[in-house]
């Protein structure tokens, strides 16, 4: 041990403030030494080093949430917030953003539907948040940039990895989950009940927590390591001590544990049920927060630890508290069996074993001290007749926690129901709610109203003002106006949220270089000693695929035709029309397309998908045309149009009707109705569509490219923030699988267009490590617009 060090940690001080259990606890980066506090009394604390003795002092006290306050953490210094940031998550489904020095919140992020419980930091300003709602979001600045769904039940814990792109989540699911550019990579499973807390150990391993009472080893690969026994209940918390592997634990059974290579080096007991969550400081000194509302501090420093008479005074409130039975902390007692103070003549054989014995008719439970040589009293056991319900909020139901949890029976032979019920709640709305969700006669309202009334007798918190507050949702009502941080888009559309359509709106585009058209090649490249230009992007017209060859593709319709079923055959008045439709909408002929021509060319692409491909062909060239592109992109038809062509995009499907479908999309973009369609269906379209990354065909890799630089095109001139992040995640996602270099050369363009003119977006980009993956594009010497459009986009990054 280092010198003044004693290898065991004791009390260095206990600090009162928070009125209610504290939750959440982070190391602090400004004031240097100090750590941040929230808890259920709705605040967060700022704390600082005492310069003068053991202690700490609340710099101050923030507020910003109608709820409980439930996690907390930094997010590092930038240039604009040199001392970083403070972000908290609570009850009221919302995430405060505070400087280190204001009260208030400098900025609130919503979008969560539930509970936040969960807050992990990474670099360039990105913010990670797990929730109730069993979805994690992320965030940058002011804005939600990506929603992470996967899990079935509530998200209790996340962590961001240090390598980038690379993020945690764990579940009430029993599950911890893996994410790479907001995709789910891989599940990690073994734990038996609600996970907790996580911890990162390394680029490579991490660490979990969980209700299951184990503490699990994990490797990114997904393999489970070691699993580490000692808790006797849930686990809520879980932090790693700098600079090494070892860790601390805290739980529902009253005790903070440390570990030491693998092993439970240390056990100490707190007067109180739950001790909710643990930090440590850079001096590897340990901060825990509890259900009595303290925040205590241990430490391994002989200067730094508290006085005989604050130790002396932590013991005797130890010895005082009163250990319920029911909850299995200390094994299964038969006080009748319990042998006298005697007992406590015998050494215990390691660091925190218990002990009970009974003394006058009490029992009393004590703990073994190794660097002390004693048995220290750390409670008496109360029988279940004085044991009160908790108020902490720790029974759990469906993955979420409730200060109770009833089973009513509403007829004797029926099955039993479990009402959760949170004191904050009203009485007759929980009832009537339970009596909705499940389906029984609501002439028993009443009874189960009057039922939690006498059952929570007395236990009603003081509802704190809230301006305007609605009865029944708890949420503030609507105040016209009154929106101040609303982050609607100008011009967006009030019915999908999406940002409206400005034709013309980027007006940045650099022109073409001597004709050039960088993605046909035509017209001559400029000799390379010339300064090269971006003539890349940002790009302002969609990409198509426009090369046609009408004879095969009818001479191909006509021959699986007539291999076709009866019920599908096409006549042969069919196929002349169909041929009209090909002419005009290839430019041949002058003629507007029918109707008549649309509906046989609808019939035919509903043919099986063995034999579609000629009309899915059809399909993606006369899309192009304005008429063709308003019929079956327009309000009354895209339903469908947009279902078949999701269908076709199936990885297990054909590729050939793979390959059409996505070029067909990214011929949708060249009028109007097609773009608003697209705009509109683009989360759906964009995860089927990234399905078909698995195939390695280079010509679906190159539409694929081409689908996501033509929504770049559309999202570079509309601020769409969830666009831009969803487009970002696919790019990122699609670059790892691809080969070849046409379809690099559209993801690097496409890429280039979403971070122009926009610091969001490069930021994200940046989050996601997009910029160590095109690195090696910038020395590819063949085609040399692979090289020369990488460059540009890395000058931006």
């Amino acid at each position: 041990a280092m010198a003044g060090e004693s290898g065991t940690f004791r009390l260095r001080c206990s600090l009162l403030g928070h009125g209610q259990d504290v939750r959440g606890l982070t190391r602090g980066l400004f004031p240097e030494g100090g750590f941040v506090s929230v808890s259920r009394d709705r605040t967060a604390r700022l704390w600082a080093p005492d310069g003068l003795n053991r202690g700490f002092t609340e710099m101050h006290c923030m507020s910003g949430h109608s709820n409980f306050v439930s996690c907390v953490c930094i997010i590092p210094p930038s240039d604009l917030y040199p001392r970083g940031l403070i972000a908290t998550g609570g009850n009221d489904h919302n995430i405060c953003i505070f400087t280190v020095d204001n009260p208030a919140p400098l900025y609130v992020l919503k979008g969560h539907k539930n509970t936040v419980c969960s807050l992990s930091s990474g670099k360039f300003g990105t913010l990670l948040s797990g929730s109730w709602d069993t979805t994690a979001k992320v965030w940058l600045n002011d804005r939600c940039m990506m929603t992470l769904q996967g899990h079935t039940a509530a998200i209790w814990a996340v962590k961001i990895l240090p390598e980038q792109g690379l993020m945690l989540t764990g579940s009430a699911d029993k599950t911890i989950k893996l994410w790479k550019a907001g995709r789910c990579e891989r599940t990690f499973t073994g734990h038996e009940d609600c996970v907790r807390g996580l911890a990162i150990l390394s680029e490579m391993e991490f660490l979990s927590c969980a209700n299951d009472a184990s503490v699990r080893r994990w490797q990114i690969s997904g393999e489970c390591l070691q699993v580490y026994y000692g808790h006797t209940n849930y686990i809520y918390s879980i932090s790693v001590f700098p600079r090494c592997k070892d860790f601390v634990t805290t739980g529902e059974d009253r005790s903070l544990r440390i570990w030491k290579q693998g092993e439970c080096a240390q056990t100490i007991r707190l007067p109180a049920q739950s001790v909710w969550c643990c930090c440590v400081l850079d001096n590897g000194d340990i901060v825990v927060g509890a259900s009595d509302g303290i925040i205590r501090v241990f430490t391994e420093s002989l200067e730094r630890t508290a006085s005989a008479e604050e130790i002396q005074a932590f013991e005797n409130e130890l010895s005082q508290a009163s250990i319920d039975p029911k909850t299995g902390d200390l094994g299964d007692i038969n006080a009748d069996d319990l042998p006298g103070r005697e007992h406590l003549k015998d050494p215990g054989t390691r660091d925190g074993q218990t002990r009970l014995i009974k003394d006058n008719g009490k029992v009393e439970a004590y703990q073994w001290s190794v660097s002390e040589g004693r048995w220290i009293k750390i409670g008496d056991v109360v029988g279940s007749s004085g044991a009160t319900q908790q108020t902490s909020g720790k029974v759990l139901f469906e993955g979420k926690e409730y200060d109770y949890v009833f089973t009513i029976d509403v007829n004797e032979n029926g099955p039993s129901y479990k009402l959760p019920y949170n004191i904050t709640d009203d009485p007759w709305l929980t009832a009537y709610n339970f009596l909705q969700k499940n389906d029984l006669n609501p002439m028993f309202l009443d009874q189960v109203a009057k039922f939690i009334m006498d059952n929570t007798k007395g236990q009603t918190l003081l509802s704190t003002s809230n301006e305007f507050s609605d009865p029944f949702t708890g949420a503030g009502r609507y105040v016209p106006g009154s929106s101040t941080g609303s982050s609607t888009i100008p011009g967006a559309d009030p019915f999908t949220g999406a940002g409206r359509y400005v034709p013309d709106s980027a007006s940045n585009a650099a022109t073409p270089v001597g004709g050039v058209d960088p993605y046909t090649g035509m017209g001559a490249y400029k000799s390379s000693t010339a300064k090269v230009e971006n003539i890349y992007f940002p790009k302002k017209d969609a990409v198509t695929f426009d090369q046609a060859n009408p004879t095969q593709i009818l001479g191909k319709l006509k021959e699986l035709n007539g291999s076709a079923a009866e019920e599908h055959k096409l006549t042969e008045d069919d196929l002349i029309i169909l041929e009209k439709l090909l002419s005009a909408t290839c430019n041949t002929s002058a003629e507007t397309p029918t109707a008549q021509q649309l509906q046989t060319l609808w019939r035919a692409v509903n043919w099986p998908e063995d034999i579609v491909f000629p009309a899915l062909d059809i399909l993606r060239l006369s899309v192009r045309h304005p008429t063709v592109n308003e019929n079956f992109c327009s309000e009354k038809e895209h339903v469908q149009f947009i279902i078949l062509l999701l269908k076709f995009l199936n990885p297990k499907g054909k590729q050939a009707n793979q390959l059409l479908a996505l070029r067909a999309l990214c011929n949708c973009f060249v009028s109007h109705a097609g773009q608003k369609l697209m705009m509109e269906q683009r989360d759906e379209i964009m995860t089927q569509a990234i399905e078909t990354k698995s195939g390695n065909n280079k010509n679906i890799h190159i539409a694929l490219a081409t689908l996501t630089l033509n929504y770049a095109v559309c999202l570079h001139k509309v601020n769409n923030v969830e666009g831009k992040a969803q487009c970002l995640s696919v790019i990122s996602t699609v670059m790892e699988v691809v080969q070849d270099l046409e379809a690099i050369f559209r993801l690097l363009v496409a890429l280039g267009t979403l971070i122009s003119d926009d610091t969001n977006a490069v930021q994200l980009a940046k989050s996601l490590g997009v910029d160590s993956q095109i690195k090696k594009y910038a020395s590819v010497s063949e085609p040399a617009k692979v090289k020369e459009c990488c460059r540009f986009v890395l000058n931006l990054l």
